[in-house]
């Protein structure tokens, strides 16, 4: 087995029991994981990942963050290049 090939599996593992440890309840077939929980659990993490990029580049002035009537959060090119106010 190569390296690739165990770094894969450990992801797989991780992202099935964060699935199971998000939803204790759940129990599922083979494809129902593969179909369900799998791409599930990778919206939530790549989510998580892209709200802490977006963070960032807010903080570095790169992008705005607009609020939005409904508590909604618009993100934008920062046209003026300044960072914003703490």
């Amino acid at each position: 087995m190569t390296r690739k090939d165990e770094a894969g599996e450990h992801e797989v593992e991780r992202a099935v029991l964060a699935y199971l440890h998000q939803h204790p309840d759940a129990a599922d077939t083979l494809d129902g994981i593969v179909s369900w929980w799998l791409p599930q659990q990778r919206y939530e993490t790549e989510r998580q990942r892209i709200e802490q990029v977006l963070r960032a580049l807010v903080e570095r002035g790169q992008l705005r963050r607009d609020n939005l009537p409904g508590g909604a959060v618009l993100y934008a090119l920062n046209r003026s290049g300044r960072p914003p106010l703490h």
